[in-house]
């Protein structure tokens, strides 16, 4: 596993215990205040694209139909807003 620098990971798997509104909230707080550090936005699209696949392998479709939607929801953001050094950094990390 990755070493993170953030605490995501944890952060959502905490949420997961409370269902959909609390990974909702953990997102927007998380996305809000990350989305200008590279490092930390791409840790969140990795974390969100994990979550995806975690609770799809446990059977948990509808967990995991949230995370796909805010994982679109960060790494479009991340796609369209993120500029030179920062995309590549970016794309290499999440390749």
């Amino acid at each position: 596993m990755k070493e993170f620098k953030t605490t995501f990971w944890m952060d959502f798997t905490i949420a997961d215990a409370f269902g959909e509104s609390a990974i909702r909230d953990t997102f927007n707080r998380a996305f809000n205040e990350w989305k200008t550090n590279t490092e930390y936005v791409t840790e969140l699209v990795i974390v969100l694209n994990w979550k995806i696949w975690q609770h799809w392998e446990k059977g948990d479709e509808a967990t995991a139909k949230v995370y796909d939607e805010l994982w679109k929801q960060a790494d479009g953001w991340c796609m369209e807003n993120l500029k030179g050094e920062d995309i590549k950094y970016f794309l290499r990390e999440t390749d």
